[in-house]
């Protein structure tokens, strides 16, 4: 069992939904990043997506957009994320996902990507815009499993392609709660009940909805209704608010504790 289902199970037993928290690699530098990640993950996130940054992040809100552009601002790129996530395993057990698009792997080598990411002790990929019918190219480059393919499901992808999709995924399944881009405001729990409930009809893989979540209420409620909640442009609006606060790591740190809190299933 790797860290990502074992991380899953543990969490069901204490009766508890993960904390899943997106953090851009390097910003606003890659020092305080390593900080902040360190603290976020001793304060109760339970999976971590480390972002890489790109120039281009069309499916990401200006929040993370301009998040990006700072960690590019500090030299990070893909050869730095990695070097950043041996950092960050020899520190935590916590399971580590590359969110990232397929541009900088695809420059960097699938098959030394794989390898690299794999020695650094990454546990997944997500590959933003790479959907089922174009990623045999880089997953054919892979010398093994190691590194779970973590796929993305929309709320307005038709049963059939839900189904097509589940099936070339691994550890978990990540639903878009609404459409748009990420940091959108706005949440119908309702809706994301009802696409839980058909994503479920076609895979038993854990299923973790993202995009809109800011407050420890939207946690709660997406928790009743998945197996994990995913959080990236709130703690980056909070990263952008305090640049220059020496109290940021305290400040995310207090911000995880809360989300993680509303995790918890009474």
């Amino acid at each position: 069992m790797n860290r990502i289902a074992e991380t899953f199970e543990s969490l069901k037993q204490k009766r508890e939904k993960a904390l899943v928290g997106f953090v851009t690699a390097g910003d606003p530098n890659i020092s305080d990043s390593l900080s902040l990640i360190t603290a976020m993950c001793e304060a109760g996130v339970d999976i971590l997506e480390l972002g890489v940054p790109f120039s281009d992040p069309t499916a990401d809100g200006p929040v993370i957009q301009r998040s990006s552009g700072r960690a590019i601002a500090k030299g990070v790129n893909l050869p730095a994320v990695l070097e950043m996530t041996a950092k960050i395993r020899a520190k935590t057990e916590k399971p580590i996902i590359l969110f990232s698009y397929y541009n900088p792997i695809h420059a960097y080598g699938n098959e030394a990507f794989y390898r690299d990411a794999e020695a650094a002790g990454a546990d997944g990929v997500l590959v933003v815009d790479l959907p089922p019918e174009e990623s045999d190219e880089m997953t054919d480059c892979w010398s093994g499993d190691a590194l779970s393919l973590i796929r993305l499901i929309a709320p307005t992808t038709p049963l059939e392609r839900m189904k097509k999709i589940a099936e070339s995924a691994s550890g978990f399944l990540y639903l878009v709660s609404k459409t748009g881009v990420t940091g959108s405001d706005g949440l119908d729990t309702s809706d994301i009940a009802r696409h839980t409930q058909t994503l479920r009809s076609v895979s038993q893989l854990p299923i973790c909805v993202g995009f809109g979540i800011s407050t420890a209420e939207d946690v709660a409620a997406v928790a009743s209704a998945a197996e994990g909640v995913v959080i990236g442009s709130a703690f980056e609006r909070l990263i952008e608010e305090n640049l220059d606060n020496p109290a940021l790591v305290s400040i995310i740190a207090e911000q995880v504790r809360k989300y993680k809190e509303a995790t918890k299933i009474s």
